[in-house]
């Protein structure tokens, strides 16, 4: 079911994207070669419990991580450990989320470890402006497919492909509520936005093709072919005239 917030969740979710948002600042601060991915979780779950709220993905359905930190060919739910050390020239996803009050904030950022290869910063630009493309249609009145089709076109004529098996959601008291929100489809299709809803928008691009595989320990997901992934995601309100992005 979806949920249109009230004035006074809209608050809690604002609060909760903003310690989501402070929390994946201060973890770029730490991304360079030598960290392992361990370390940068233990640093993100000390950020948002200094804020007084809780790692939103710690435990959830048994992910052991605050954080999913994916290197490279992995798009998502990496799971952090002390034998992943980041190196020069390694690209790595960040997906995170905290929760205050009884209500979550969810984004995801792909950041460059040291210098990396103008491929490799062409795909995390493009994954990120794909979010912004898609956004200028989050707007009360409009459809879902309107947010997919744009993400995809962009993603598309960049040369990149989009994650299909993999998809946005709504958000709230829940870290995944109804709508789903896809990263592909067409125009005018899919649930009617209203002013109210909050969801979380996230294109998972991949270099090469968009097919992807789960490893066998059931949560990493990783490109199918082995080429580069990135991932860019904000919690946003959708209002009556442009969205709120709650995590910025």
């Amino acid at each position: 079911m979806v949920t249109i917030k009230s004035r006074a969740e809209i608050e809690k979710m604002r609060v909760a994207g903003k310690i989501t948002g402070d929390a994946l600042r201060e973890i770029e601060k730490h991304i360079k070669p030598g960290i392992s991915t361990l370390e940068l979780d233990r640093i993100a779950f000390d950020f948002i419990k200094k804020q007084g709220a809780t790692p939103s993905f710690l435990h959830y359905n048994g992910f052991p991580g605050s954080i999913c930190a994916s290197p490279n060919s992995w798009v998502v739910h990496g799971i952090p450990s002390k034998n992943i050390v980041l190196k020069e020239g390694d690209i790595i996803s960040i997906d995170m989320g905290a929760q205050k009050d009884g209500y979550h904030g969810d984004a995801a950022r792909t950041y460059a470890v040291g210098k990396i290869s103008e491929e490799a910063q062409r795909l995390i630009d493009v994954t990120k402006q794909s979010f912004f493309e898609g956004i200028k249609y989050a707007t009360h009145g409009a459809k879902i497919g309107d947010i997919a089709s744009s993400i995809q076109e962009y993603v598309e004529k960049n040369g990149f492909s989009v994650v299909r098996d993999l998809v946005g959601h709504g958000i709230g008291k829940n870290l995944h509520e109804d709508p789903n929100v896809p990263n592909f489809g067409h125009r005018g299709r899919g649930l009617r936005l209203a002013a109210g809803m909050t969801v979380a928008v996230e294109p998972m691009v991949n270099a090469g093709g968009y097919e992807v595989v789960q490893l066998d320990d059931d949560w990493t997901v990783e490109t199918e072919d082995g080429s580069l992934s990135a991932h860019y995601e904000n919690t946003i309100l959708i209002t009556k005239g442009e969205c709120e992005i709650l995590t910025l």
